[in-house]
């Protein structure tokens, strides 16, 4: 398996399994949230995050076309201080917006990682907005798919909280291939130094 396989492979699977959690949800439920208090999204605004956080900035790394305000400072602790609370953040309008952003996110992605070669993808290194550290764009890449993941898990608790049936199988998919851990960490180590 290559970097190109690994990825692909990879996002297909996220993306499907993400779309069977939205599939779960009702139009009622976009405007729920865990509290009041504490900043929290709702869930409309956990699915317009959700549908830009692997594509969009996999094609960042990809293109050095950012579609996001201010990456070239993001690494600034000042930066940190000016992130709006959630209240101020988009929201999607409707679950079929849900599933349409998440397609165009996908479609970035996978079209994204076709504009790398190999080589690139395996030693190229690059600094990410809030890291100006320069690392392995195939790792970069990882990473953005693992920021995905990590916004599909919240949407997971989302629906546990709201007393949807959920369990572990709607989290990874019955179908879901096995993740070759052996390969990647071989893919990462040798393309770190």
């Amino acid at each position: 398996m290559n970097w190109h396989e690994l990825l692909q492979q990879q996002i297909e699977e996220s993306f499907n399994v993400a779309e069977r959690l939205v599939k779960l949800l009702n139009e009622k439920d976009l405007s729920w949230k865990p509290s009041e208090t504490n900043n929290w999204m709702t869930t409309a605004q956990l699915l317009f995050h959700l549908s830009q956080s692997c594509g969009v900035p996999i094609k960042g790394f990809t293109t050095g076309e950012w579609e996001m305000p201010a990456h070239s400072d993001m690494h600034d602790k000042k930066t940190e201080k000016m992130l709006p609370p959630a209240e101020k953040l988009q929201s999607v309008k409707s679950l079929d917006e849900a599933f349409k952003r998440l397609e165009t996110d996908k479609k970035i992605a996978l079209d994204s990682i076709n504009l790398c070669s190999e080589e690139d993808l395996a030693s190229k290194k690059v600094p990410a907005p809030w890291d100006p550290t320069p690392v392995n764009l195939g790792k970069r890449l990882v990473e953005m798919l693992e920021h995905f993941n990590q916004h599909k898990a919240q949407l997971f608790y989302y629906l546990k909280l709201q007393g949807k049936p959920v369990n572990t199988m709607h989290l990874y998919g019955k179908c879901r291939r096995k993740f070759d851990f052996r390969r990647f960490r071989q893919l990462t180590t040798s393309s770190l130094t």
